[in-house]
C-alpha cells in the first residue's frame, strides 16, 4: 500500500467560512479540554486517559448548557481530534516528539475528516452542513481517499490535504546487481555554505544554500516593528497579522519549492540516496548557527527524499551521525584526528591526496551507504561502536565499523 497526500486550495463561500470557523473552534476547544483532562487525571491517578475514555466525555458535554454548541459540530471531527491527541501522546512516550501543547485561536487552524469526503466535478464535498466547496485541484486524486484535513493558514488561505491509499508494486533496491546499484546511488553531504554536495561516484555537484529567510529579513523586521506598534486586540492589529503572515508564507513557499525540485531531481533517477543521520535538534542549540540551520530545512529535505524515493521504488539510507565522513580520506581511508570547521580543504598525510572537505565527505557517505546496503542486517553503528543516541532520526540500517586507522606503513609519517 502506498499513501500519498495532495494539497489543494479551497475557496469557501462566506457561509462556509463561518461553518468552518465554528468547526475549527470546536476541534480546538475539545483538544484543549481533553489534554487538560488527561493531565489532571495523570496527576491524580498516575495514569492517562485512553481514546475510548476521552470520547466518553463527549455525550455529556453536548448535553450540558454551557457546551451544548458542541452538538452542532460534525461528530467525526471531534473523534478524529481525540485520535490525534492519543497519537501525540504515543509519539511523546516513544521520544519521537515533544509533549502535546494546547492550541491557540491564533495561527493555523485545522480539522480532520476521517471519511465521507468526495470529489465532485473538480470540487471537494465535505460532510455535515458544509457541502460542496469550490476547489482548485491541480493534479488527479488517485486511490481511495482515507482522510482529508481542512486548514486555514495565518494568511487566511483555505487548504485541503487529501490523503489517499493505493496499491502499487515497488521494486526493491536489494534486487539490483551491484554494478547497476552503484551507478544509481547518490551520496549527499548537507551544509550551510553549500546546501548539498552530491556525488554519484563519478562527479561531485554543489548546490548553493538559497538562504530564503535572509532575503526577506529586512522586510520581516520592518513589518514586525509596525505590528508591535498596534494596540493588542485592535482590528488594525488583527488585519496586519495577516500582512506579516503572508511574508512568512512566501519564505516557507520558496523553501519548499527549492526542496521539492531538488528532491524530485534526485529521486527520479536513482535507486538509493545516502545521507547523514543529523541531530538537528542538538545542532540548533548553537546560537550562532541556529537561524541558518533552521532556515536550511535539512529535516524537511530528508523527509521529502524519503517519500519520493519510496514512491519511485528507491530507498533512503541514513548513516550514523558519528561516522567521520569529513576526517576520512576517500582514497586510502586514513583518518585524521581533528578537522575544525574552518578547514575547507586538506591534504591526506598518508597518500598525499588533496581533498575538498565537503566533496570528500559526500564520497565517504556514499561509500558507507553502499556498504550498509550490501551488509544489511548488521546492528552495530559505524565508528560509534554500541553508541545509540536517543534523540534525532534513527538510521535506516544498522551498520558495522569501518577501518579508520592508518595502514601500518603510515605509522611514523
Amino acid at each position: 500500500m502506498l499513501h500519498k497526500v495532495v494539497q489543494v486550495r479551497l475557496y469557501p463561500s462566506q457561509d462556509q467560512q463561518i461553518q468552518l470557523a465554528q468547526a475549527f473552534g470546536c476541534a480546538r476547544w475539545w483538544w484543549n479540554y481533553a489534554l487538560n483532562k488527561s493531565i489532571e487525571t495523570y496527576k491524580e491517578t498516575g495514569k492517562g486517559l485512553s481514546r475510548v475514555a476521552l470520547n466518553a466525555f463527549l455525550p455529556g458535554l453536548k448535553k450540558a448548557l454551557d457546551t451544548a454548541w458542541l452538538a452542532n459540530c460534525y461528530s467525526q471531527i471531534l473523534q478524529a481530534t481525540t485520535l490525534n491527541l492519543t497519537t501525540a501522546y504515543k509519539n511523546f512516550f516513544a521520544k519521537r516528539a515533544g509533549f502535546p501543547k494546547f492550541k491557540s485561536k491564533f495561527g493555523k487552524q485545522s480539522v480532520q475528516y476521517p471519511q465521507n469526503v468526495k470529489i465532485v466535478d473538480g470540487d471537494v464535498k465535505l460532510p455535515g452542513n458544509i457541502g460542496i466547496v469550490k476547489a482548485k485541484i491541480h493534479r488527479s486524486i488517485e486511490g481511495i481517499i482515507k482522510t482529508v484535513t481542512v486548514s486555514r493558514t495565518p494568511s487566511g488561505k483555505y487548504l485541503a490535504s487529501i490523503l489517499t491509499e493505493e496499491t502499487r508494486l515497488i521494486a526493491s533496491v536489494q534486487g539490483a546487481n551491484s554494478a547497476t546499484l552503484e551507478a544509481k546511488i547518490y551520496g549527499i553531504d548537507l551544509g550551510l555554505k553549500h546546501f548539498a554536495v552530491i556525488t554519484d561516484g563519478e562527479k561531485v555537484s554543489k548546490y548553493d544554500n538559497p538562504k530564503h529567510l535572509a532575503k526577506y529579513e529586512k522586510n520581516l523586521k520592518r513589518k514586525q516593528k509596525k505590528l508591535a506598534r498596534k494596540h493588542k486586540g485592535s482590528n488594525s492589529r488583527y488585519k496586519y497579522r495577516k500582512v506579516l503572515a503572508k511574508v512568512y508564507e512566501r519564505v516557507s513557499n520558496s523553501r519548499q519549492d527549492f526542496l521539492h525540485k531538488l528532491t524530485y531531481k534526485l529521486a527520479s533517477d536513482s535507486q538509493a540516496v545516502i545521507v547523514e543521520n543529523l541531530h538537528v535538534k542538538g545542532m540548533v542549540r548553537n546560537h550562532k548557527l541556529a537561524k541558518s540551520i533552521s532556515d536550511a530545512g535539512w529535516g524537511t529535505f530528508t523527509n521529502f527524499l524519503a517519500y519520493k524515493l519510496e514512491r519511485n521504488g528507491g530507498k533512503l539510507v541514513e548513516i550514523d551521525r558519528w561516522f567521520p565522513s569529513s576526517k576520512l580520506c576517500s582514497n586510502c581511508f586514513y583518518q585524521v584526528s581533528e578537522m575544525p570547521l574552518d578547514v575547507r580543504e586538506w591534504t591526506c598525510p598518508h597518500c598525499g591526496t588533496h581533498h575538498d572537505r565537503d566533496g570528500n565527505a559526500a564520497i565517504n557517505i556514499r561509500a558507507e551507504g553502499i556498504r550498509m546496503i550490501k551488509a544489511e542486517g548488521s546492528a552495530v553503528s559505524a565508528v560509534g561502536g554500541e553508541v545509540s543516541p536517543k534523540l534525532g532520526r534513527k538510521s535506516k540500517f544498522g551498520h558495522s565499523p569501518v577501518i579508520t586507522e592508518a595502514p601500518s606503513s603510515a605509522v611514523g609519517n
